[in-house]
């Protein structure tokens, strides 16, 4: 059964990505409140209500969800235990097996792997000894990533043909928490796929996108991206096996990486609506924002039908100095998140420049 028009939204965590679902769920008649510790979020300044407390206050989840027909999330480092919580007095979408799974990378690519879609080689790492074993079977090289809460290039660190010792002080160095080391991939270019789940089971996924990195955040996201139709086919096909095994509601991203001969490795999954899913917003009738409150709500999923060809390109730290020449550009849609400080490495705003199929 659908929300009823007027009914509240809940949505944990105030910044971009909840200004963006506070302001589809808008367009589609329904009121939204934030939890979020930081007042004036970027959320905050579009939505109804903030409550300005931690996110696993318990006072707060309770005020939350008192006055919330249903309660979602923008970033997938919510406790479980908040989410678990909540679910006990108002459904929480997506699921809180879905966190369980995306804040771990060991239980992430284990999920994966259970389900049939082929990842990275992987080795927990919980020392230096560990570290030094996990590398020689890997010949020397890797990626050390702390297995919880690293975003955006953080809590990494690169091993490239290195002697398989001398490594003392490592783990510590990262922190002394548990790690895992990816082995690395001989990949051609990496993608995404923003795809939708509703409560009847309906899904609905997008036109795989092109992503490219730099420091670890995302720069752009492409499409078409230059893959064959077959690669994109088993995206979405992907996308669909994680989406019914998680038993979804909502939207979820999911990268991968593309290697030579067309084949696919997933690399992550964020269980929300995703920064290389923006470019909907511009490209599509209903965004992938839109389509996550179309999932909570239990209202029909839209078309993820794609109108233009387009380039969404993150504006970073001082990149928000461009925006009077952006402005100035036609077919370009521009979105500011509000965020009165520009840091270096951090998410100020995205244009998505557009041009008509071909």
């Amino acid at each position: 059964m659908s929300l009823a028009a007027g009914s509240t939204i809940g949505i944990i965590g105030g910044g971009q990505l909840g200004r963006m679902l506070a302001m589809a769920a808008a367009r589609l008649g329904y009121r939204t409140v934030v939890l979020e510790p930081q007042p004036d979020c970027p959320a905050a300044q579009v939505a109804n209500r903030q409550i300005t407390a931690a996110y696993d206050d318990t006072a707060a989840l309770a005020e939350l969800a008192a006055a919330s027909a249903v309660v979602t999330y923008e970033f997938e480092n919510v406790p479980v235990m908040a989410a678990s919580a909540l679910a006990v007095t108002v459904p929480v979408y997506p699921p809180a097996r879905a966190l369980e799974v995306a804040q771990d990378r060991v239980a992430e690519k284990k999920f994966l792997n259970g389900i049939g879609i082929p990842t990275a080689d992987f080795c927990p790492v919980d020392n230096d000894d560990e570290l030094t074993a996990a590398l020689k079977k890997f010949d020397g090289s890797g990626i050390l990533k702390t297995r919880r809460m690293g975003y955006d290039g953080k809590g990494q660190r690169v091993f490239r043909n290195m002697e398989t010792g001398g490594f003392a002080g490592t783990c510590e160095a990262m922190g002394n928490v548990p790690l895992i080391l990816e082995s690395f991939v001989a990949f051609e270019r990496e993608i995404s796929v923003i795809a939708a789940r509703g409560m009847d089971g309906s899904l609905a996924a997008y036109d795989p996108a092109e992503n490219i990195h730099r420091s670890g955040i995302l720069h752009s996201s492409t499409l078409p991206a230059r893959i064959g139709s077959e690669t994109a086919a088993a995206a979405q096909a992907a996308a669909a096996e994680i989406l019914a095994a998680l038993d979804y509601v909502g939207v979820i991203g999911i990268e991968f990486f593309v290697l030579a001969d067309g084949a696919l490795l997933a690399n992550e999954i964020a269980p929300r609506v995703h920064n290389s899913g923006h470019w909907t917003e511009a490209a599509c009738i209903v965004s992938q924002f839109e389509q996550h409150i179309r999932a909570v709500a239990g209202l029909p999923l839209g078309n993820p039908g794609r109108h233009f060809d387009c380039v969404m390109e993150n504006l970073i730290g001082d990149d928000i100095l461009r925006v009077p020449a952006l402005l100035a550009e036609p077919d370009l849609m521009l979105h500011l998140y509000g965020k009165a400080e520009a840091r270096p490495g951090r998410k100020m705003g995205h244009f998505t420049r557009m041009s008509r199929h071909r």
